[in-house]
């Protein structure tokens, strides 16, 4: 069975990036096999997740590939890993577009994956300019969809020793367990924008800043707790091998477009001005994707 956590929080910018990637990366540190994934089709974070792990991060959409396949898709990119951490899109409900705009509807939110996955929610909360009324925002956040299970809290950028204590008594009151607290860090902070954070690639300290994550999450977080938490996801059995071929001159490309991880694909690295010749019974995908500005 593939041991899986999923990594959300009630609104975008709550840090669940720092808190999912920090934790990848720490886990990994232990000696621990990590595998990443993302749920929606955002192909930046999944770099970031790359870097901590050592392996490519997955995604997980069930808006693009149906529910039946997430499960699998996990199981598979999850392979050779002793847990999957799974980080959220948005607030954990928000979905595709209904007719109320975009994230209306529950198809395809982070809880939505976490139930396909059957998977315990970690709920990261930024704790900044609140103290009891967290007990409120938890209550009604575990109670909104009893089919998500939020098995517990990390709260994120307190401001002291005092906060952090009185945000604590806050989740007590809710019966939510806390494992871990981190100190608001302006350093932790990573460029964005209008798409979300700058790409790995394009982050001259991409890496730097991964290990600083992973430096905060192993000092202020317990990851033995975090362990014991995840839960099971299903577990899928893969087809035969093909042969494949793909660029990385452009990053805004999924694993699941060409379906490598699914179907056994071997990537073989080549650019426009150093083609590879591919063997006899290669698939082949043109990876002329728009470049990144």
């Amino acid at each position: 069975m593939v041991t899986a956590l999923v990594i959300a929080a009630p609104a975008s910018g709550s840090g669940k990036t720092t808190v999912a990637t920090g934790l990848m990366g720490a886990l990994r540190r232990r000696g621990t096999a990590v595998s990443g994934a993302k749920v929606g089709p955002d192909y930046i974070d999944p770099g970031y997740h790359a870097l901590a792990t050592g392996r490519p991060a997955r995604n997980l959409d069930p808006v693009l590939v149906g529910e039946q396949r997430i499960g699998p898709l996990a199981a598979h990119g999850a392979a050779g890993a002793e847990i999957t951490v799974v980080e959220g899109v948005m607030g954990l409900f928000d979905g595709r577009c209904g007719t109320g705009g975009f994230g209306s509807t529950g198809f395809g939110s982070t809880g939505h994956v976490a139930t396909l996955l059957g998977a315990p929610v970690l709920l990261v909360v930024d704790v900044r300019g609140q103290g009891r009324s967290l007990a409120a925002l938890l209550h009604g956040f575990r109670s909104f969809d009893p089919g998500v299970r939020i098995a517990g809290v990390l709260l994120n950028r307190t401001g002291s020793q005092r906060h952090e204590q009185v945000c604590r008594e806050a989740c007590a009151e809710v019966g939510l367990p806390v494992l871990g607290a981190l100190r608001r860090d302006e350093a932790l902070a990573v460029p964005s924008r209008h798409l979300g954070l700058v790409t790995a690639a394009e982050h001259a300290a991409a890496a730097v800043t991964v290990q600083s994550w992973a430096d905060a999450v192993t000092a202020q977080v317990d990851l033995d707790a975090v362990v014991a938490l995840a839960g099971n996801a299903p577990v899928v059995l893969l087809g035969h091998s093909i042969g494949g071929m793909i660029s990385l001159t452009y990053c805004k490309l999924f694993p699941e477009s060409v379906g490598p991880r699914v179907s056994g694909l071997v990537l073989v690295h080549t650019t426009p001005t150093n083609p590879v010749r591919t063997t006899k019974n290669a698939g082949l995908y043109t990876a002329l994707q728009k470049p990144v500005i």
